[in-house]
């Protein structure tokens, strides 16, 4: 799912109830109204309407009135007036959410993540730098960049007033678990998969989840298209949306949506430039074991 203007056509009763969404974000119609007013029942809605999405009706007016209150959080007066012009009519179930939908308070959310600390390091692989980061509920960032500097502008971006502090390579025990993991696939060595990996706190849509869960089942050395993601989801006609959870990936390497290229095989994009995606993939196809 992705949040850009858009037409609705009219004779499409998905395309209906997405346009009903939009108009009601503040108060989405109930699963039984909805199906009502586009002329289908609720359950082959739901079915209909999370094939072609990749989630229920439900799911996509929680993220519209997600983005609301993000935005919301940033240019309102006060957090309670965040709250309500994005549409909750109750404050504590925001609160209550807030670990889920931000990762910390709006109102730490809207100070830019004043307060917050998140511990980083590096490594440098083939490829440039790798800065892996983590707040103090999981892994918040594995990021690909030229060096440093720019990986900590990156990181800086969403949150700009939360404290970084940089750890050295094995001293926090998150951080060490990814680094270890990526740094024995650049040796050659099969990396402990028995290995638990940290917990993650990653901000994402249902539906984003569900496309970097499908990302991380792609053997090493394999590809898959845009569309054979979406239709392995359930969602065959998401081909779009998927491409955009690929874009909106933190996690270089940990979900390897480098592995994902267009239904003709041209490479399509990658949040850390094409060619990386291109040695990536060179890497890894001469490195998979040969099939029988």
């Amino acid at each position: 799912m992705h949040a850009t203007t858009r037409t609705f056509a009219a004779d499409d009763p998905l395309e209906r109830a997405l346009a009903l969404i939009h108009a009601h974000r503040d108060a989405p119609p109930r699963l039984g109204e909805l199906a009502r007013r586009v002329g289908l029942s609720a359950s082959h809605l739901t079915r209909a309407f999370r094939r072609r999405f990749g989630v229920s009706p439900a799911e996509y007016a929680q993220a519209l009135k997600l983005r609301q209150l993000k935005s919301a959080l940033r240019t309102a007066p006060r957090v309670a007036d965040a709250i309500y012009d994005a549409g909750y009519g109750s404050g504590s179930r925001v609160y209550e959410k807030t670990g889920q939908w931000l990762g910390m308070t709006p109102a730490r959310y809207r100070r830019g993540g004043a307060g917050a600390a998140i511990k980083y390091t590096t490594l440098q692989i083939p490829f440039g730098t790798l800065l892996v980061a983590a707040t103090e509920r999981g892994i918040c960032a594995v990021n690909l960049g030229a060096d440093e500097q720019t990986l900590l502008s990156e990181l800086g971006r969403e949150f700009p007033r939360a404290r970084l502090a940089r750890v050295d390579a094995g001293r926090d025990e998150w951080l060490a678990a990814v680094v270890a993991r990526i740094s024995a696939e650049f040796a050659g060595r099969p990396p402990d998969r028995a290995a638990p990996m940290p917990p993650l706190d990653v901000r994402a849509t249902a539906f984003q989840w569900r496309v970097w869960q499908e990302l991380q089942r792609i053997p090493c050395g394999e590809r898959r298209s845009y569309a054979e993601i979406a239709a392995a989801i359930g969602a065959p006609r998401a081909t779009r949306a998927v491409a955009n959870a690929c874009g909106r990936n933190r996690l270089a390497l940990i979900v390897p949506c480098h592995r994902v290229v267009r239904s003709d095989g041209t490479l399509g994009g990658y949040r850390w430039g094409i060619a990386r995606k291109r040695a990536l993939l060179a890497r890894e196809r001469q490195a998979a074991p040969a099939k029988p």
